[in-house]
């Protein structure tokens, strides 16, 4: 007898509610982890935009007092997060056997105490708006038996690349902290659009977030703005575009786009920093900034692990075109 129901019934779709105020206890393993990240991965389907104006507006209170986005949660800390209009849930968001086999494919390195991904282009690293599955909880549902699995860090949607995930809450603090003091050396290939200056090795430009688009996240050169220091050094010049190496040297959103279109060399397909078409008529873009190798201190016992991720098939797909038509 089958199981699958032939009723030409419409689905029924999820109504929206009223969550209750919502007392959230940090637990040992997200420790240390930003208000923000801490809030993404608790509230599982609350768009982004939501959990910054809520954040923003002193709506989510830490130990009775507002907090911002950045603050840096402890084990036992009381977060007060207030009614919330969201869909009802259904059941858990399961990734499709052909994502999965991407991500099981993508491990470049694992151990006890953590995973390093080779992150695919296009796949959030949290769900989100329009989002019900990232990066982390599609990797959750394939690895049920670690529950503690964490991002340490993050990578945009389009950027592909060397993710770094922790499997245990000391790991995840280890390698948090790892990053704050610029102790990781992270190593990324981007293609850019025009000739990248001979003279431009440093780009040393301040940076500050601007106001929300459409719920994204905006940066700008600004004097007034946070220290932002970026190496660039050339790897292959075509006849319109350069593939350069890029090893931010502070850990800013968006650092190495910005920097880059400061040169007036910006990331191919970069439709947030570069709005002019810089491809050939006919050649598929996706963002061309790939994480390409990652190296750090082992959380455990301290010694270097350096990992490298081989280009995408996009990527490399992209630079065969442009060195046979540009």
């Amino acid at each position: 007898m089958s199981n699958v129901s032939s009723s030409n019934a419409p689905p029924q779709r999820a109504q929206p509610s009223r969550s209750p105020v919502q007392i959230l206890e940090v637990a040992e393993h997200h420790q240390d982890q930003r208000l923000d990240n801490y809030l993404l991965g608790r509230l599982k389907g609350t768009p982004k935009s939501l959990i910054y104006r809520i954040i923003r507006k002193g709506e989510v209170r830490v130990n009775g007092k507002r907090a911002k986005a950045d603050y840096r949660v402890s084990a036992q800390d009381q977060v007060r997060v207030p009614p919330l209009h969201l869909q009802s849930p259904g059941a858990p968001a399961q990734p499709s056997a052909q994502l999965g086999s991407l991500l099981r494919a993508s491990v470049l390195y694992e151990d006890d105490d953590l995973l390093v991904l080779n992150k695919p282009s296009g796949l959030p690293v949290h769900g989100g708006t329009g989002v019900k599955l990232g990066l982390i909880e599609a990797f959750k549902a394939l690895r049920p038996e670690l529950p503690g699995l964490e991002l340490v860090h993050r990578l945009d949607r389009g950027t592909s690349g060397c993710l770094l995930l922790a499997k245990t809450g000391a790991a995840r603090r280890a390698l948090m902290s790892a990053f704050r003091e610029h102790q990781v050396r992270k190593v990324y290939h981007a293609l850019v659009a025009g000739r990248w200056p001979d003279k431009v090795r440093v780009v040393d430009s301040p940076l500050s977030r601007q106001p929300e688009r459409s719920g994204e996240r905006f940066v700008a050169v600004d004097p007034q703005g946070k220290e932002a220091r970026t190496e660039f050094h050339v790897l292959e010049r075509l006849q319109r575009f350069t593939l350069v190496e890029a090893r931010p040297l502070t850990g800013r959103t968006h650092q190495i786009r910005v920097h880059a279109a400061e040169t007036g060399c910006p990331l191919v397909g970069d439709d947030k920093y570069n709005q002019e078409a810089s491809l050939p008529q006919g050649l598929r873009s996706r963002l061309c900034l790939h994480a390409a190798a990652v190296e750090f201190a082992h959380p455990r016992d301290g010694r270097r692990l350096y990992v490298e991720a081989p280009l995408e098939a996009s990527f490399k797909t992209l630079l065969e075109q442009l060195r046979s038509t540009d």
